[in-house]
């Protein structure tokens, strides 16, 4: 009983984000989902364990808000990006330390991920990266929290134009792509890992097998107005 209703609780959850501009944390991610989001395709909904986990890490930015937050060097929590015009995204943090000013991003992760963590992961640097551009802060910060046993790694960034510029690109790139409703290529070193998970892998894989228009299917009713 209570399982179905919370389980349903977390999947209508996630239907409630539209998708009407890009998102900072769209940086490092396949732009063919992120097309196929702004399509309104059809996709495979989360299940409650998978939203539960989302949680998890949601909790766990609170606490550890609240602990920068009772060291006195917090200067702002879950602080939006300055307007853009196809650009959102709010940063966990914005902190002081020795009168310098860091933006602090806030990932959990698995203990099997986290034992290999050796450098930031590539996505996360992306967004970080974003997050600096935007605030006009030349440093940052990604904290990194073990899921089993709360350790904690941490990677502090320098500012990147280069990144950022790729960044930048790759969304005038996608933008091109959804204004024209033409499903961009799968990049070429796009892990399979990605594949694996992605909630439109039916709708991905349809246009590979048959190169389907580029509309939804009926399930789908898609987004008529972007970028306005």
């Amino acid at each position: 009983m209570l399982k179905e209703l919370i389980n349903k609780h977390y999947a209508d959850k996630a239907e409630q984000r539209d998708k009407d501009h890009f998102y900072v944390s769209d940086a490092g991610k396949c732009p063919r989902k992120i097309y196929f989001k702004f399509k309104d395709y059809p996709k495979e909904k989360p299940d409650g364990r998978a939203m539960r986990i989302f949680d998890y890490g949601d909790y766990t930015h609170l606490r550890l808000s609240s602990v920068l937050t009772s060291m006195g060097i917090v200067r702002g929590l879950e602080v939006d990006i300055p307007p853009q015009e196809d650009v959102g995204g709010r940063a966990d943090a914005i902190i002081s330390v020795d009168n310098e000013l860091y933006v602090v991003d806030f990932k959990t992760i698995s203990h099997f991920s986290f034992s290999k963590l050796d450098t930031p992961k590539q996505d996360n640097v992306k967004q970080l990266e974003l997050y600096m551009h935007y605030f006009d802060i030349d440093k940052g910060v990604l904290l990194y929290e073990d899921k089993n046993n709360q350790a904690i790694k941490e990677f502090i960034l320098e500012y990147d134009e280069d990144i950022v510029q790729e960044v930048l690109d790759k969304f005038e790139r996608l933008k091109d792509y959804i204004e024209k409703e033409e499903v961009p290529p799968i990049p070429e070193d796009l892990e399979d890992w990605r594949c694996k998970y992605c909630d439109f892998q039916k709708a991905c894989n349809k246009v590979e097998s048959s190169k389907m228009d580029t509309s939804p299917d009926e399930e789908g009713e898609g987004n008529q107005k972007l970028f306005d």
